[in-house]
């Protein structure tokens, strides 16, 4: 059993602190923010996760995870100190990487011993060699420390499932001695036979961004595709799957639609690029991924202008829209679609009313002035078109006959393709979808 200092309870945090914990290691989760402390203590977590709350409790209740404002006992009593505190994008691209060094600051200044200083938040190539300088510059004399990078590759609806029952896990290490305190933190992962990838610090550090980067990439080609599939008139979806048969490509994120959003993508695309232009390294394909992915939320507009007859059709017309956060089981608005869909319609002189049935009070948050209704069929009354923009289960099976009654103009732009275009005509909607017939998406 390992004890473990977690540094942050944000998303990573919280989720790698209770994972860890519920491997048989003792979590110490600590912040700043005592407020934020006392909610997860009475058992309330700050953000939408599937399975959280009930793997926060469990390993509370079995005294292996508590949380505190503690630093100096927190940082005395464990052996390793994982850092997973936010590093946001600065206005130029770059990552801001302002928590994570004073995070190293307070950790150097208060080792007594031997510690192993994990990073697990996405950083730079080259970030852990300057955390290790500014520890040994805080540090007392004689203090020692190993640096190891950790990636997180957890996806918003399914982290748990992701930390629990990984496809791999990566160690960056520099000494045998801190790869075999990792190795005993994830010791249940190694009995499962799960791969695990020992390599140096700066490759753990490039991977993180790399694998993101593709995956980005992969839904931008798509999309695009997508886009010539609408005017030769094939179907993108039959496209994707006869691509994704072929295991050299695989079948997942090949889906069409709005385009990728979140704390990830977005984000750690535009650092890789801002890396790759201070190193000299040209990322074109990374900078062709994420400007495919800027227009997709100015296809779905097109899209409803095209079904209703003309962009100047827009102006004063009620657009209901469903699901505002960036994918199904999450409340994460940032970079989602909806809100850039949102934005757009309104400056073209539309009236919008929204639901989501996790993420309106984060849409709030972001649109202040925004509608929101209180359940699916609430936002479509009075409104003239219908804007799927969020996969929810729920919005799978909408009663496509109650939602051609409710709306005024019978318009539906489809952003995921949930629906076919036999059963939007079966139930009287005029129906456009990404990547699936003619010029305007039908």
């Amino acid at each position: 059993m390992t004890h473990i200092l977690m540094i942050g309870t944000g998303y990573v945090g919280l989720v790698s602190g209770a994972c860890m914990a519920d491997f048989g290691n003792t979590v110490v989760c600590y912040d700043i923010d005592k407020a934020k402390l006392d909610t997860l203590s009475r058992g309330e977590i700050p953000f939408y996760e599937p399975g959280l709350a009930e793997l926060v409790q469990r390993n509370r209740d079995a005294g292996r995870l508590r949380f505190t404002t503690e630093l100096d006992a927190a940082v005395a009593e464990c052996q390793v100190i994982v850092i997973a505190v936010g590093t946001p994008e600065n206005p130029d691209g770059s990552a801001d990487l302002s928590f994570v060094f004073s995070v190293a600051d307070s950790i150097g200044q208060r080792l007594d011993g031997y510690r192993v200083i994990v990073q697990k938040s996405t950083v730079p190539v080259g970030t852990n060699r300057e955390i290790r300088r500014r520890i040994a510059a805080a540090a007392p004399p004689g203090a020692d420390f190993d640096m190891v990078a950790n990636p997180e590759f957890l996806r918003e609806g399914s982290a748990i499932g992701d930390f629990l029952r990984p496809n791999r896990v990566v160690i960056g290490a520099d000494s045998e001695r801190a790869l075999r305190l990792m190795r005993e933190v994830y010791r249940p992962l190694y009995l499962n036979e799960t791969p695990v990838l020992s390599t140096d610090i700066r490759s753990a550090e490039m991977i993180k961004y790399a694998a993101n980067a593709f995956l980005a990439a992969k839904i931008s080609f798509i999309n695009e595709v997508a886009e010539l599939c609408e005017e030769v008139g094939a179907d993108v979806q039959v496209v994707a799957r006869g691509m994704g048969l072929d295991q050299r490509i695989g079948a997942k994120f090949l889906h069409a639609g709005a385009g990728f959003g979140g704390s990830c993508f977005p984000k750690d695309t535009k650092a890789l690029l801002t890396m790759g232009k201070q190193h000299g390294a040209p990322m074109g394909l990374v900078a062709a991924s994420i400007e495919a992915n800027e227009r997709q939320p100015r296809r779905a507009v097109a899209k409803l202008a095209a079904l209703a007859g003309g962009e100047d059709k827009l102006a004063g017309m009620q657009v209901a829209i469903l699901g505002l956060s960036f994918k199904p089981n999450t409340d994460d608005v940032r970079e989602a679609a909806a809100l850039k869909i949102i934005a757009l319609l309104r400056a073209k002189g539309a009236r919008v009313r929204a639901f989501d049935p996790v993420a309106g009070e984060n849409a709030k948050r972001a649109l202040p002035d925004l509608e929101l209704a209180a359940g699916t069929y609430e936002c479509l009354e009075g409104a003239d078109a219908l804007v799927i923009v969020t996969e929810w289960n729920e919005f799978r099976v909408l009663d496509l006959d109650r939602v051609a009654g409710l709306l005024t103009q019978k318009l539906v732009v489809d952003c995921r393709n949930i629906f076919t275009p036999a059963l939007m005509a079966e139930a009287g909607l005029a129906y456009a979808s990404f990547g699936r017939g003619g010029k305007a998406g039908a």
